[in-house]
C-alpha cells in the first residue's frame, strides 16, 4: 500500500469524507445475506488469486465494496453465525465454538427471546426466510422460526453430505448417522439432489415469490465448502485435471456457490428489485486444516487464506480474515475496495439502520453501523477481540496481541504472547512480544477487562 494511500484511510477515521457513500435511500431495502462455510480470504478470485473461478462473487464486488480486512467474530462457525445474527460477541450469547450435532434435536444454542437480525427487521415489516445451514441449536427455542424468520429450509447439524442430506459420525464410538433436512418444522427427503444447487433452487424459487409491496430479509447459508468434500463432474471440470486433488475440489465446491450466486443476481435484475435490494457475502470462518477434509488422510490444504497466518480453529488471521463484500445500491459507491478492519457484528445495526434510519441501537448490541463509518463520520472499532478455547486475542489499532496462540502441523508456537504489527506485518510472522513489554501488557489488560465484560473466565 502506498504512504498517501495509508495516511488517506486512516485520516477517515478523523472524519474526512470517505468516496464509499453516495446519497441516502429512504425505501426499505431487501437484504440477501450470504454465507459461505470454512471459505478461505484466498478462494474468492477479487481477493487477488487468478486460479479462483468466481466471476459472481466478483461481479458483486464489482458494484459494491470490497472489505479487505473483515473479521468474523471467530474462527468456528457457530460462534461466527451467532454474532451475525444478533450484532454481540458471540461469548454474550451463550455460543461458543461449535455447536454438536445430535440426532434428537435437542442441543440448545440461540436462547429464547434472543434480539436477532431477523426478527428485529419482522418488525419492521420485513418477510424473513433462512436457507441452509443453521448449526446454531436444534431445540425448539433455538430454531430458526423461533428466532425470527417466517420460513426455513435447511439442517441444524454442523455440516451434512452433499447427496443424502445426512450427518454422520463414524469412527469415534458410538458414531452416529442421521438425516437432517427440513422445511419448517416438516422432515423433506431431497437426496440425490446436490445440496448447493439446491439451496439455489429454493432461494430462487423464495424470490420468485416476493413482491414490491412488503421488504424481504433472506439469509442464504451454504454448507460449502465445508466438509463433506463434494462436487459434481461439471464443476470439478472447470479447473485443470493436473490441479492438485484437494484444491481442485475445493474450487469447485467454491465455483457451484458462485453460479448460485449469479443466479440470484440475474434474478433481483430480471425482476425489476436490483436497486431495492442490498446483498452482503462473507465467509464464517477462514479455511481449514482439519484432516477429515483432506483425501490423502493428514493436514487439509485445499483451502487457501491468502497471505494470512493460520487456519480455522485458531486466532491467527487465517481464522477469522475473511472475504466480505457489500453492494447496495444508492448507499455505496460501486468498486470501492475498504481497507479498514470491520467485523461481523456490525450486520445487525448496519441492517437495521437501512431498514428503519434513527432506529436506537437494541442494549447490548456490541456492534456498530458501518454506514457512518464509511462515510467517514465515525472512526472503527479501536478495539475488537476473540476467544477460542483457552486462546484469546485482540486487535487495537494495527497491533494484535495473541495470548496462547494456536498450533497447527508445521506451525507449532512456544510463546504464550504473540504480538504483530498487522500494517507492517500481515501474516503475524514476526513476533515483537519480547521488544515490546509495555505493549503486551497493556492489550493483556485489554483482554482481562473484555473477559469480565462479557463474562468469560480468563484461560488457565
Amino acid at each position: 500500500m502506498s504512504p498517501d494511500r495509508r495516511t488517506f484511510l486512516k485520516s477517515i477515521g478523523a472524519g474526512l469524507a470517505a468516496p464509499a457513500l453516495i446519497q441516502a435511500q429512504t425505501r426499505k431495502p431487501n437484504i440477501i445475506v450470504i454465507v459461505t462455510d470454512d471459505h478461505g480470504i484466498g478462494d474468492v478470485g477479487c481477493f487477488g488469486n487468478p486460479e479462483v473461478k468466481t466471476p459472481n462473487l466478483d461481479r458483486l464486488a464489482a458494484s459494491g465494496v470490497r472489505f479487505t480486512q473483515w473479521y468474523s467474530n471467530a474462527p468456528v462457525c457457530s460462534a461466527s453465525r451467532a454474532s451475525i445474527m444478533t450484532g454481540k460477541y458471540s461469548e454474550r450469547t451463550g455460543v461458543s465454538g461449535a455447536l454438536v450435532s445430535q440426532p434428537d434435536y435437542d442441543v440448545p444454542g440461540l436462547r429464547a427471546g434472543e434480539t436477532t437480525l431477523p426478527g428485529l427487521l419482522k418488525q419492521q415489516g420485513y418477510h424473513t426466510a433462512a436457507f441452509g445451514k443453521w448449526h446454531l441449536g436444534s431445540i425448539e427455542h433455538s430454531r430458526p422460526r423461533k428466532q425470527g424468520f417466517d420460513e426455513f429450509f435447511g439442517w441444524y447439524s454442523g455440516w451434512l453430505d452433499a447427496y443424502s442430506h445426512r450427518y454422520y459420525q463414524l469412527g469415534t464410538p458410538p458414531g452416529k448417522i442421521f438425516h437432517d433436512l427440513w422445511r419448517n418444522e416438516t422432515e423433506v427427503f431431497e437426496e440425490p439432489a446436490y445440496m448447493t444447487e439446491l439451496l439455489g433452487h429454493e432461494a430462487q424459487a423464495f424470490l420468485g415469490r416476493q413482491t414490491r409491496r412488503q421488504p424481504f430479509f433472506m439469509y442464504l447459508a451454504f454448507g460449502a465448502p465445508h466438509y463433506s468434500m463434494m462436487a459434481p463432474k461439471k464443476y470439478l471440470d472447470r479447473f485443470p485435471a493436473t490441479m492438485e486433488r484437494d484444491r481442485r475440489t475445493h474450487l469447485a465446491m467454491v465455483a457451484a456457490v458462485d453460479d448460485v450466486v449469479g443466479g440470484i443476481l440475474d434474478t433481483v435484475k430480471k425482476q425489476g428489485i436490483e436497486n431495492d435490494t442490498v446483498i452482503y457475502f462473507q465467509a464464517d470462518n477462514g479455511a481449514t486444516t482439519e484432516v477429515r477434509a483432506s483425501s490423502y488422510g493428514k493436514p487439509y490444504r485445499g483451502g487457501s487464506n491468502g497471505k494470512q497466518r493460520g487456519f480455522k480453529l485458531g486466532l491467527f488471521d487465517g481464522g477469522m480474515h475473511v472475504p466480505a463484500i457489500l453492494r447496495a445500491p444508492g448507499r455505496v459507491k460501486a468498486g470501492t475496495v475498504w481497507e479498514r478492519p470491520m467485523i461481523s457484528m456490525d450486520l445487525l445495526p448496519t441492517f437495521l439502520q437501512m431498514a428503519s434510519p434513527g432506529t436506537p441501537k437494541p442494549a447490548g448490541i456490541d456492534g456498530h453501523d458501518i454506514i457512518p463509518v464509511l462515510r467517514g463520520e465515525v472512526k472503527p472499532h479501536e478495539t475488537m477481540f476473540w476467544s477460542f478455547a483457552n486462546g484469546r486475542a485482540v486487535r487495537a489499532g494495527d497491533w494484535k496481541l495473541l495470548e496462547n496462540p494456536p498450533q497447527f502441523p508445521g506451525e507449532e508456537v512456544k510463546d504464550k504472547y504473540w504480538l504483530s504489527n498487522l500494517e507492517a506485518d500481515p501474516s503475524e510472522k514476526r513476533n515483537l512480544a519480547a521488544s515490546e513489554p509495555e505493549r503486551v501488557k497493556q492489550m493483556t489488560g485489554m483482554i482481562r477487562a473484555w473477559e469480565r465484560d462479557v463474562q468469560l473466565n480468563s484461560p488457565e
